[in-house]
C-alpha cells in the first residue's frame, strides 16, 4: 500500500541522482552515500510509492520507469520550491539584504550586465543574478520561481503576471554596406520578398515580429528563411551577405556606428515595441526585489543602448 507520508528527501535524492548519474554507485559518490545505501534508500521509496520505479536495461544501466519518471518530476518541483524557500529565509534574516534573480531574454543581454553592474553600485547589498536565456527558457524560470522577474519584448500569457514598459524596443532591417538596396530612398516592399531572411528560431519574439512584417508586405507570398541560434551569429551572417535580418536595434548599434551595417528604410520600420518588466502576479516579491523592480522602472530605459 503507498505512503506518501513515509518517503523522505532522502529517498528522493537518490532517486535523482540515479537518474542523472545512470547508476547506483555513481549515484552514491554524487550523494556521497554507499552504494548500499543508496539502494536502501530506493527500495523504501519504491515501497512507500507502491510502485517500482527502477529496472536495469539490457545494457546493464538503471533505467527510470513511467512510475519513477511520474516521481522524478515530483523531485524536481520540490527542490525548486525547497530552493525558494531557503532564498526565502536567508532574506528575511540579512533585513534589507537579499537575493534578486533577474531574467532577460537573449536580446538582452546587450544592455543587461551594465543594467546589474549599475543595480550593485546602488544597492550594495543586494546580490543581483542575472539569467540569460530565450524567450521560453524565461518564461519557464519565471514560472518555476528560478527568477524574481524578467526583461522582456511581450509579456507572456502565463504564468499570470504584473507587466510594464520600461524603454523602447525598436526592430530595424539590416543588411551590410553593399546591399542593393543600400542608401535608396524608394524601395517595393514586395521586393523584399525575394531575399533570403536569416531569423532566430520559431517562437522568438523577433521571428514573430518579422513573419507578421513579411506577411503584411507580401500578402502571403512565400518567402526564404534560414534559422541561427543567435543574434550575433545573424549579425556576422548578414555582414558576409548570406541574407537580411530584422532585429533588434540594441543588438547592433555597435555595427551600425561603425558602418559594418546599415539599415534598409521603409515605411513602417523601424517597428516599435517596448521592453516590459515582468513579475508574477500571484507570487509576492521579496522586500530586496521590490527595491530593485521599483529602481528598474524609475530608471525609464535609460540604461538601454542609445543610436
Amino acid at each position: 500500500m503507498p505512503r506518501p507520508d513515509a518517503i523522505t528527501l532522502k529517498q528522493l535524492r537518490a532517486l535523482g541522482a540515479v537518474a542523472a548519474h545512470g547508476s547506483i554507485t555513481k549515484a552514491a559518490e554524487a550523494i556521497r552515500l554507499t552504494p548500499p545505501a543508496v539502494h536502501t534508500q530506493l527500495k523504501q521509496l519504491a515501497a512507500n510509492v507502491g510502485a517500482e520505479i527502477l529496472r536495469r536495461g539490457a545494457n546493464g544501466k538503471m533505467e527510470i520507469t513511467t512510475e519513477g519518471t511520474l516521481v522524478l518530476e515530483s523531485v524536481r518541483r520540490i527542490e525548486v520550491e525547497l530552493d525558494a524557500c531557503m532564498r526565502a529565509v536567508a532574506e528575511l534574516r540579512s533585513g534589507r539584504a537579499g537575493l534578486v534573480q533577474l531574467g532577460v531574454v537573449s536580446t538582452g543581454k546587450y544592455f543587461a550586465p551594465k543594467l546589474v553592474a549599475t543595480l550593485k553600485q546602488v544597492f550594495p547589498d543586494i546580490r543581483v543574478e542575472l539569467v540569460v536565456g530565450n524567450r521560453g527558457q524565461t518564461v519557464a524560470a519565471l514560472e518555476s520561481r528560478q527568477i524574481q522577474f524578467a526583461i522582456m519584448g511581450r509579456p507572456p500569457r502565463f504564468p499570470v503576471n504584473h507587466s510594464e514598459p520600461i524603454g523602447p524596443h525598436p526592430h530595424v532591417l539590416i543588411a551590410p554596406p553593399d546591399h542593393w538596396l543600400a542608401g535608396r530612398t524608394r524601395i517595393d516592399p514586395e521586393a523584399l520578398i525575394d531575399e533570403t531572411f536569416l531569423a532566430r528560431e520559431e517562437g522568438s519574439g523577433t521571428r514573430i515580429l518579422m513573419e507578421r512584417f513579411l506577411d503584411r508586405i507580401g500578402d502571403g507570398r512565400v518567402y526564404d528563411v534560414t534559422t541561427m541560434s543567435s543574434n550575433e551569429t545573424i549579425k556576422q551572417a548578414v555582414m558576409a551577405g548570406l541574407g537580411i535580418a530584422l532585429i533588434s536595434q540594441h543588438t547592433v548599434v555597435e555595427e551600425l556606428h561603425n558602418g559594418r551595417l546599415i539599415t534598409i528604410d521603409l515605411p513602417g520600420l523601424p517597428i516599435e515595441r517596448a521592453w516590459y518588466l515582468i513579475a508574477r502576479a500571484d507570487v509576492p516579491l521579496s522586500p530586496a526585489a521590490r527595491r530593485i523592480r521599483a529602481y528598474v522602472s524609475q530608471m525609464n530605459g535609460s540604461f538601454l543602448p542609445q543610436l
